[in-house]
């Protein structure tokens, strides 16, 4: 490229010098100041192009490996790897991994109870437009029993102002407006229109109505309840549920019940009791093939693109401290242990799971290998895919980690930071080089200026001259 670029600017030179035709001073100032400038400039630009590889390269192996992760841990935390617990008696409850350690067994759930929330309805009016009354509506959470009520003074009661003139279907969009946990609709019951409110589950979210009405416009008290009042208007009382997970009695204020099982969320749907069902654990020995097989293609794509950029000849890498850092991470990656806390004879490394490290630095999975492993110990096995602090997916994840690390001059990230850095000090020399040679096209053009006009008179007198002598040599003839 420099030879090309040189050569290119001398052709320039003599095209301005024009062979005797006269010279474009301002073509050849810019000339002379670009090839004074050509071969420090080709050099940069060499250098430049280098840096931009050696950024794309690191970075697309930098992905590689986030991705990896990235892909790996959805898998595990969520997906076809997480433990996917399952109820016998779907009609009871169904169940859902949380995301929390490697549960694993199988337990009994008996559902005495599901947890149930209050439901309301009011006096009949004629139409949902019938007017209410003005005032202010007072809603109190807490326990009822029977016909009393005990408040519960850390839920604050939510008063709900409801203005002149208002219908009951104005009375619904003002309990609802008012975030309070009760819903409100308008039922069209055979015995006509019906307020009706609906609380949250559980025994502590029971609720009263009170009423203040405002004077002259008085009305609301229709509305009011207390369990004193008509019991007929109490649809459903708000309760607890019950239940029983492996014999142990349990409550909870909700029906969605986290971690009554490490690591299991339940929803309760209805109740078996004395019937009791079980909860178990799917076989997910064909997931972990599965995986074991994508991880080894993943781990193969990336190692193919680590040979190629720091092939010693041809590789961008090829002298990166942080893609050969990768590379050696790579070549005892089947032989870590990645369950430091399991004991000898368990499966603790990624060769235990069938995965193979050739000579070329490329992986190969031995299916048979961890066939056996499954079959000898298929627990501890899938203790392996979990999201803690050890295991499969930790490992590459740790891996990721490292390579995004960019503090580390060790790493990709690191090599990235500094290649940016190198190629930000090019940039700069490039700007500089260009204006000191538009400096120099500037201080030529001046100087060329002045000896263009001084050839210019030159000329003028050579043309007098030849003029003289032209006609001297006529009037001989």
């Amino acid at each position: 490229m420099e030879t090309s670029t040189t050569s290119s600017a001398t052709q320039s030179l003599i095209t301005a010098l024009g062979a005797g035709s006269g010279i474009d001073m301002s073509a050849l100032a810019e000339n002379l100041a670009a090839a004074q400038y050509a071969t420090r400039l080709d050099r940069l630009t060499v250098k430049s192009e280098t840096l931009d590889r050696q950024i794309s390269a690191a970075s697309d192996l930098k992905s590689m490996m986030l991705s990896l992760a990235s892909s790996l841990g959805d898998r595990v935390r969520l997906g076809d790897l997480s433990p996917q617990p399952q109820v016998a008696n779907g009609a009871v409850a169904s169940a859902a991994y949380s995301g929390v350690g490697q549960p694993t067994g199988s337990y009994s759930l008996e559902v005495t109870q599901i947890a149930t929330s209050q439901t309301l309805s009011s006096p009949a009016y004629t139409a949902s437009t019938d007017p209410v009354g003005a005032g202010t509506l007072t809603l109190r959470f807490g326990t009822i029993s029977g016909t009393s009520f005990t408040e519960d003074t850390g839920h604050a009661a939510v008063d709900i102002e409801i203005a002149s003139g208002s219908t009951l279907a104005d009375v619904v969009l003002a309990i609802n407006a008012s975030k309070s946990g009760v819903t409100a609709y308008v039922a069209n019951t055979t015995e006509g229109a019906k307020l009706v409110l609906k609380g949250q589950e559980g025994a502590a979210n029971g609720f009263i109505l009170e009423a203040t009405e405002t004077v002259g416009e008085e009305g609301l008290a229709n509305l009011a309840w207390t369990p004193a009042g008509d019991a007929s208007q109490l649809l459903t009382s708000s309760g607890d549920a019950a239940f029983k997970i492996d014999g142990l009695s349990m409550t909870s204020s909700s029906n969605t019940i986290l971690d009554p099982i490490p690591g299991v969320s339940l929803t309760l749907k209805g109740t078996n009791t004395g019937s009791p069902t079980t909860l178990s654990f799917a076989d997910n020995s064909t997931a972990i093939t599965e995986a074991m097989q994508d991880l080894t293609a993943a781990l193969n794509e990336i190692a193919t693109q680590i040979r190629t950029v720091t092939d010693p000849q041809t590789g961008d890498l090829a002298r990166d401290s942080g893609a050969r850092k990768l590379r050696s991470t790579f070549s005892a990656l089947a032989g870590t242990v990645i369950m430091p806390n399991t004991p000898e004879g368990t499966p603790r490394t990624l060769s235990d799971l069938g995965l193979v490290t050739q000579r070329d630095g490329s992986f190969t999975l031995d299916v048979d290998r961890l066939s056996k492993s499954l079959q000898e110990d298929p627990q501890a096995v899938a203790a392996m895919f979990t999201n803690g602090l050890y295991g499969v997916y930790s490992t590459i994840d740790s891996i990721a980690r490292r390579t995004n690390l960019s503090t580390d001059p060790g790493t990709l990230a690191g090599s990235i930071s500094r290649y940016t850095s190198q190629l930000q000090d090019i940039s700069e020399d490039q700007a500089e080089l260009a204006e000191r040679q538009e400096t120099l096209r500037a201080q030529l053009v001046a100087r060329f200026a002045v000896v263009d006009a001084k050839v210019g008179a030159s000329k003028s007198t050579l043309t007098f001259l030849q003029n003289q002598i032209d006609a001297w040599n006529a009037q001989r003839n």
